[in-house]
């Protein structure tokens, strides 16, 4: 019997160890893992770097308040914004926290100029924020919010892709625009370069704030450090959370002067946002991903990957419907339920996950190596070939 609460619906799988792509059950089982904690191990698992830096951290320091200065905090500050946009960052313990507070700082924004009624958020429909009671109203999907009543008021959406609509939804109260730049769980669907172009130019004319939520595509996962630097703007607020520790819990939000003048002591807080050991990880993380050619073997692995899917969506027309995505957030849209498809690779032991739109998520390492990929593709033709 277990004693967890029955809130997800897990596969009669576990393990006891990992290494790198791979996973390893009880038994000595070994599987390709393509998930990597939902795009969160970006390094692999039991990265040897990772672990010396949280043993040597370990028997430092591993808590102090924010009521003190905390230096690991102040570095990992420091290399974030040197790499970004962003002139400030405040720290959490994860993506929907750090969405949730994202949120606050527009609106403590606007309530710090004097316009307090610009207040309400306008999102993508179904798009995903976190599972957190704002920002499961944020994503605007009935799935998420049913029995979760009363609505959370604040957000307003607009269909993806929708551009009259979205300028329609835009009135005197809104205060930002908040998009993930690829929707990960609304199946790896990326917004364009030029959009994302068209989306700041609209929020300068409207005097509005765009934030973008780039907790499952940031800190290299697109090939870029964030997916938005190809189309060259600069968000005004930026969650992110996921692969900045490497599998180690840790959120952040990075933001400019401008909305960061608003969020004044007592403002926000978080009782383990910041603290010295998740600090030394995301700095050691941060130092590899920032490392030379890292981000380039990114792409270089993503080119291959991409490349070899969709000589498998020739192959198999009647299965695999579309190859999405960008850099190592890839997704193979299939012409019928996943379900099938998905526990067929399990039982080939490459681990994936789902996402909307009958969409199996391919989340390598971004540490992956070529072996690995071809591996993963011999697999994924197999069952191709299987189900056909």
């Amino acid at each position: 019997m277990s004693f967890l609460v029955k809130n997800y619906n897990r596969k009669q799988i576990s393990f006891k160890r990992g290494k790198g792509a791979y996973l390893y059950t009880a038994n000595n089982i070994k599987y390709l893992d393509f998930v990597q904690g939902i795009a969160v191990n970006c390094l692999g698992h039991a990265n040897p770097k990772l672990i010396k830096t949280i043993k040597d951290q370990a028997k430092k320091l591993w808590h102090v308040s924010n009521a003190f200065q905390i230096p690991e905090g102040e570095q990992l500050a420091k290399k974030l914004c040197q790499k970004t946009f962003a002139d400030y960052v405040m720290f959490q313990n994860s993506g929907a926290e750090a969405t949730e507070a994202a949120i606050k700082v527009a609106r403590r924004y606007f309530y710090s100029i004097g316009k307090p009624h610009k207040n309400r958020i306008l999102c993508v429909k179904n798009s995903f924020h976190g599972r957190t009671i704002a920002s499961i109203f944020a994503s605007g999907s009935k799935k998420m919010t049913e029995g979760f009543g009363p609505k959370v008021p604040g957000f307003d959406h607009f269909i993806f892709g929708d551009h009259k609509s979205l300028k329609k939804k835009i009135n005197k109260n809104t205060a930002a625009i908040m998009v993930e730049n690829i929707m990960g769980e609304g199946g790896i669907k990326v917004i364009p370069d030029f959009c994302l172009r068209e989306l700041r130019k609209l929020c300068n004319k409207k005097k509005i704030l765009l934030i973008a939520d780039s907790v499952q595509d940031g800190v290299g996962r697109s090939g870029d450090f964030f997916a938005f630097e190809r189309s060259k703007i600069k968000p005004d607020i930026v969650p992110i959370a996921k692969g900045i520790g490497g599998g180690f819990p840790i959120g952040a939000v990075l933001m400019n002067k401008k909305v960061a003048a608003g969020m004044t002591p007592g403002t926000h807080g978080s009782t383990f946002g910041g603290n010295p050991l998740a600090m030394a990880v995301g700095n050691k993380v941060m130092d590899i991903v920032s490392s030379k050619k890292f981000l380039d073997n990114v792409k270089n692995s993503s080119k291959y990957l991409l490349s070899n899917l969709n000589f498998l969506k020739e192959k198999y027309p009647k299965i695999i419907k579309e190859i999405r995505g960008r850099g190592l957030l890839i997704g193979i849209q299939l012409h019928r339920d996943q379900s099938v498809f998905i526990n067929k690779l399990l039982d080939n032991k490459l681990l994936t996950i789902r996402a909307a739109e009958n969409v199996v998520r391919i989340l390598p390492p971004l540490n992956v190596k070529k072996y690995e990929l071809d591996q993963a593709l011999k697999i994924i033709d197999k069952v191709c070939k299987e189900l056909k």
